[in-house]
């Protein structure tokens, strides 16, 4: 869809709100809470979060960090200005929040509060019950500070500051302390924030199910490590050699076929393919671990095979 950028707007050190209208000021698609849309920007497609109430119609908010370490979407969209046009995909939603919990603990660290607070925010409409926590490295990086100091917010939102000392950083045994069948947790942020929840909840018993994530990034291991493999495509017959340190995606690229990619770090899903032979070796953070161990699908931007063939559905 095509867009025109109406302003951005500095929420936190480094980062700002984009906000994006239709063109023409066509009508948006509507999205629930945890979706979020593709930009096409400067030759990068990037995945941003939609950070406001779903019931707010006819624009999308998302908020950006400016990221030194990145590989240069996140400079390409600080540089736009008010008045850009840009494309941009539907939503798509692969943190869908289950209305039905009596309870929702909420765990953000960093710009994981993007998708979090378009929860928050619809879980407060509808009186739900729930707690935010919120995890940054000083108040001034911490995003939506004002509109979390609302009423339905304050007294269930709880920040923690890296910068204030070990005693204010979050206690996850202490949050997570409780589960409950009743209960769902979201957790959204940097992988190593990610996976201490992750590790919290499993030690305390919550079930798999009730526990529910989404990365940003994936951090890949060393490629001089990977050893070579054949991929055939079962449509045609063709078998593509991938070699030591090329992607699968890279290696049918170069022969001519494109699979759909946008992140390239196993986070998004968009080049997920069929398995049809063969062992992955899975690099994703996308798939939980029940689908990795079916090895009936793997994500080619990252993944490799464990096997000398592998066998996709292309």
């Amino acid at each position: 869809m095509k867009v025109t950028l109406i302003r951005k707007v500095p929420v936190a050190t480094d980062i700002c709100v984009f906000e994006l209208a239709g063109a023409a000021d066509a009508p948006l698609p509507p999205f629930e809470a945890g979706a979020h849309i593709d930009v096409h920007v400067d030759g990068f497609v990037r995945q941003y979060s939609l950070c406001h109430r779903a019931t707010e119609a006819g624009r999308y908010h998302i908020g950006v960090l400016r990221d030194p370490a990145s590989r240069g979407g996140s400079a390409a969209m600080h540089a736009l200005e008010s008045g850009t046009h840009l494309e941009i995909s539907t939503p798509k939603n692969h943190f869908p929040l289950d209305t039905r919990a009596a309870h929702t603990l909420l765990l953000a660290g960093g710009i994981g509060i993007t998708p979090l607070i378009a929860m928050a925010e619809q879980l407060r409409e509808t009186g739900r019950s729930f707690e935010l926590h919120y995890c940054a490295r000083e108040p001034a990086r911490a995003a939506f500070r004002d509109r979390l100091a609302e009423p339905g917010f304050a007294g269930r939102t709880h920040f923690y500051f890296d910068s204030e000392g070990e005693e204010r950083r979050i206690d996850l045994q202490a949050v997570l302390a409780r589960p409950s069948a009743q209960t769902h947790v979201y957790v959204c942020g940097p992988a190593g924030f990610i996976e201490a929840v992750l590790a919290a909840a499993s030690a305390n018993g919550w079930p798999a199910q009730n526990v529910h994530r989404e990365y940003f990034g994936a951090a890949q291991p060393p490629r001089d490590a990977d050893g070579p493999f054949q991929v055939t495509l079962a449509r045609s017959g063709r078998i593509v050699e991938v070699p030591a340190g090329t992607t699968i995606v890279e290696a049918l690229r170069a022969g001519g076929v494109e699979v759909s990619v946008s992140c390239e770090q196993g986070v998004c899903g968009t080049c997920l393919t069929r398995v049809l032979s063969g062992e992955p070796d899975h690099r994703d953070v996308y798939l939980t671990d029940d689908e990795r161990a079916a090895n009936d699908q793997l994500l080619p931007c990252c993944s490799r095979a464990r096997t000398p063939m592998l066998v996709l559905d292309l």
